[in-house]
């Protein structure tokens, strides 16, 4: 028998959920975001209610959009300097994860970006508790218990976890992701939708994580569409909010496999945005898993609606499911048809797969692949051929 767990946060969601802000007790609270955000005036309203609640505030808004080591170092030392008893982390998944490894480094002024690992303890909360805001719809880090911080020297995207970094509060308010154009619509669903499938097929997910996996694929069939296009309101915008925490939760309390190792590989190297890329690659993951899977690529397809005829392949009408989504929402189906040069590519590629064997993820996948079958892997998605090994 296995002993298993579930971590999740306090979440606060639906119409004015912001105004929970105004009933946090405390100092002092430091706003950990981007100039983006800033520009568009969300710090501003963030601002205000943590006021409401009496707190003196001050905003960091440097965080890059794939936040560096450096990055926040110079964040952890401008935190330590105000010294607030509340982090308030506020943007995409690049500010949050970034807030969370500023916040180690506040607590633990000695101990390297790099040692966040869950055997290393970290001892939170002693001066600073967290909140987590999204702004987009995909990352889910404000309910996983991970951060994702680049070292731009190696071209290496860190996964560094720790059920410590859980926030303390994450808030779902569903006026913020309203202000994503549709490009950016459409990668944050992208990348909800491989969380959820990935948590789905994982080795370790639950009965727990499987729930909210399910309905959160199924929410992204319904609405990203409508989402991209502006159609149905703000009840579409909330339904993809909350459908991208909930794929956190699930992958968070499973895990995550092939797909978002070769993400973050092409991100680190290429510099590629993490939800273009992690929904490029899905559905050759999707088909190279197509025997170990099978049973729960149909559950997945159960749950839209979709049956799978005796003799049909289920990873390969799944696979074709996902392509059609990404190209009723303008998502490229390949690499090359990305933008990405051939010759970039091809000199890219051996370190695109040293990176991705370095990552833990393929470990926990369905079908675990070699170093050659990943390679293949990048080559089929760089051309758009359908995974045929």
């Amino acid at each position: 028998m296995r002993l298993w767990w579930f971590v999740c946060p306090e979440i606060v969601f639906g119409e004015d959920a912001l105004d929970h802000l105004e009933q946090i007790k405390g100092q002092k609270a430091f706003i950990v975001t981007d100039k983006t955000i800033r520009g568009l005036g969300i710090v501003d309203t963030v601002v205000d209610k943590l006021m409401k609640a009496g707190m003196k505030v001050q905003v960091f808004d440097g965080v890059e959009r794939e936040p560096s080591v450096e990055n926040v170092q110079n964040g952890a030392r401008t935190l330590g300097e105000f010294a607030p008893d509340w982090i308030i982390g506020l943007g995409g998944g690049s500010c949050i994860d970034a807030a969370k490894a500023m916040w180690v480094l506040y607590e633990n002024p000695r101990l390297r970006v790099e040692e966040i690992t869950p055997m290393t303890k970290l001892t939170l909360r002693q001066r600073a508790k967290l909140v987590a805001i999204p702004t987009t719809s995909g990352t889910g880090s404000e309910v996983t218990w991970a951060a994702v911080i680049t070292d731009p020297k190696e071209h290496r995207k860190m996964e560094l976890p720790s059920k410590e970094l859980v926030a303390d509060i994450a808030i779902l308010d569903p006026a913020l992701p309203t202000k994503m154009p549709p490009g950016l619509t459409a990668d944050t669903g992208m990348d909800a939708l491989a969380h959820a499938v990935e948590a789905f097929t994982s080795p370790w997910a639950t009965d727990f994580t499987d729930a909210l996996a399910l309905r959160a694929i199924k929410i992204v069939f319904e609405n990203l569409p409508k989402a991209c296009s502006n159609g149905g309101g703000s009840q579409v915008r909330e339904r993809m909010h909350n459908a991208a925490t909930m794929a956190g939760l699930a992958f968070s309390n499973s895990q995550l496999g092939v797909a978002h190792a070769m993400a973050h590989s092409l991100g680190g190297v290429l510099k590629l945005p993490h939800g273009k890329t992690v929904g490029l690659v899905l559905p050759y993951v999707i088909r190279f898993s197509r025997k170990e899977a099978a049973k729960r690529y149909t559950d997945i397809l159960w749950s839209l609606g979709i049956s799978v005829g005796p003799g049909e392949d289920s990873a390969e009408v799944l696979a074709s499911s996902v392509e059609r989504l990404m190209k009723r929402i303008g998502e490229a189906l390949s690499l090359k048809e990305a933008g990405v040069e051939r010759e970039s590519f091809m000199d890219a590629l051996n370190l695109l797969v040293e990176r991705a064997c370095e990552s833990t993820l393929p470990a926990l996948s369905p079908r675990v692949p070699s170093e050659s079958e990943l390679r293949k892997l990048f080559e089929y998605a760089y051309e758009g051929r359908p995974v045929d090994f």
